[in-house]
């Protein structure tokens, strides 16, 4: 995008991003996603991203994210666990290697910097 905008997020379609089988650890979570702004130089992102209840293991980005709607414990290992929900922000740092606890679909408005 080359201009300014704006979006309602809980309305934005998103697209599958289908899960590598070795994040699950149990469930049948599914992940959907849509990036909506990227630099040029692809070094930041900015996108809406959902995954439905179950547990996954994910490796970080330099990520900020701000819970719309569902809820999630995301244990940082050697680190803090995140209880984060509707309206909740969270700060990821690269390199952390994380389990996410799905209790209901989380849909998340995120910023990335790699």
């Amino acid at each position: 995008m080359t201009h300014s905008f704006a979006l309602h997020i809980p309305d934005a379609g998103l697209e599958p991003e289908p899960l590598d089988p070795a994040q699950i650890v149990s469930g049948n979570p599914e992940v959907t996603g849509k990036v909506v702004w990227e630099s040029p130089d692809g070094r930041q992102i900015r996108g809406i991203w959902q995954i439905t209840p179950g547990v996954v293991t994910d490796t970080e980005a330099d990520e900020v994210f701000v819970v719309i709607s569902g809820s999630a414990t995301v244990e940082v290992e050697g680190g803090p666990t995140l209880t984060v929900g509707p309206g909740d922000m969270a700060v990821l740092r690269a390199g952390d290697r994380t389990t996410w606890t799905v209790h209901e679909t989380l849909r998340k408005a995120y910023a990335i910097n790699l």
